[in-house]
């Protein structure tokens, strides 16, 4: 098994939603805003190589949406989705599966793309793009407070074009593949996604949305996001317990700075980022 970082450039979300109840004063020396009180965040997604698949977790934000809507949120850097598998030898069509964590527009942006004649067709024409029902039922009929974070045109052409697999809820990790298994965790949306990888005697856990970065590794670190803030905060206790029992590596989606890390405890006992994980090495 390989473990690769797929960087798909950065975008720039508001300081105050991104650390909620904190306040700036002591959030702003981790992430230092722009005038305008934005910070800037990665869209870092994950690709998985086994001897018979290919699996990329999340596809960043895509570029489908118009100036108006990329206005408000400013991609930006060099890097790109298909550029970067590119760079590691991979065609759109090599790889075999895409897990959706959730589908918020910075997660499954990438998934679909306009053909020539505009039409959204999946990037991935060989791929099976994998969700679960009650997160699908969640984005389609969205409450007030993430419409605007699930836009059908990133992910209801999947279905239609039957590329999409759900997979089971259930209360505890679910054996997706050899050595991934699946936790739903319910506190920033509806049964969001997080794969815990095992091999050769290692675990690594891409994050996505519960520990966005590694700046949210303190448990009053919660987006204003989340649907069920309180809900995270126990969510994230169990990971970091578990992380720190089995000795997790930790993948950050949005950490602008830090990919992954193994977690230390600073001198008042809390849970910080330790030196950062080379992917090269796991397994």
């Amino acid at each position: 098994m390989k473990l690769s970082f797929i960087p798909t450039g950065y975008l720039k979300l508001d300081g105050g939603a991104m650390f909620g109840v904190v306040p700036k004063q002591l959030w702003q020396r981790l992430n230092p805003p722009d005038e305008q009180n934005l910070c800037t965040w990665a869209m870092r997604c994950l690709l998985i190589e086994t001897a018979d698949r290919k699996i990329l977790v999340d596809t960043g934000i895509g570029n489908k949406q118009d100036e108006r809507f990329r206005s408000h949120f400013h991609p930006h850097g060099e890097a790109t989705l298909l550029g970067s598998l590119a760079a590691r030898g991979l065609a759109p069509a090599d790889i075999t599966d895409v897990l959706l964590t959730h589908l918020h527009f910075d997660h499954v942006g990438g998934a679909l793309m306009l053909d020539a004649q505009g039409h959204p067709v999946p990037t991935f024409p060989n791929a099976t793009y994998w969700s679960n029902e009650r997160h699908w039922r969640w984005a389609m009929e969205p409450n007030p407070r993430e419409a605007a974070s699930f836009l059908k045109e990133n992910f209801l052409p999947l279905q239609t074009q039957g590329r999409v697999q759900f997979l089971d809820v259930q209360d505890d990790d679910l054996p997706w593949l050899p050595g991934i298994k699946l936790r739903f965790v319910y506190g920033h949306t509806e049964a969001m996604m997080l794969p815990i990888i095992e091999h050769a005697g290692q675990t690594l856990v891409y994050a996505a949305d519960l520990l966005p970065s590694s700046y949210h590794l303190g448990l009053p670190y919660v987006m204003s996001y989340d649907v069920r803030p309180l809900l995270t905060l126990e969510e994230k206790a169990r990971l970091l317990a578990d992380a720190t029992a089995g000795n997790w590596i930790i993948a950050f989606e949005h950490d602008p700075r830090l990919g992954a890390t193994r977690l230390q405890t600073n001198e008042k006992g809390r849970w910080v980022a330790g030196e950062e994980v080379d992917l090269a090495g796991f397994g």
